[in-house]
């Protein structure tokens, strides 16, 4: 088991109950670099798709967030996909992302 830090299991944690809320695909969460969060779900409209990360992403620029110091994601999938790793690296080159499944055990940190 991974050990993280206290506001990493608090995105998980969003993360998680972002997904479980509304039965997405994945459920994802970032922290910005003033330590606000930010939570999102898979959106799979007809004219808009964005996975989790790219939702989470989106909100945290919308409230103005400069930088992100890490993000969450939980997933079913192998891997993040690249979208969804360029959208968090846009904000934060740093900034781990960790992979998590839906019981929150990490499965990788990239």
């Amino acid at each position: 088991m991974v050990e993280l830090d206290p506001e990493d299991v608090k995105i998980l944690t969003l993360a998680r109950s972002a997904r479980a809320r509304t039965g997405a695909a994945e459920g994802a969460a970032v922290r910005d670099t003033d330590g606000r969060t930010y939570a999102a779900c898979t959106v799979a409209l007809p004219s808009l798709s964005l996975s989790a990360l790219q939702a989470a992403v989106a909100a945290a620029v919308a409230s103005g967030a400069e930088g992100l110091e890490a993000a969450a994601v939980v997933t079913d999938a192998a891997d993040v996909d690249a979208g969804s790793a360029a959208a968090v690296r846009d904000l934060g080159s740093g900034a781990p992302i960790f992979r998590a499944d839906a019981g929150g055990e990490i499965q990788h940190t990239h």
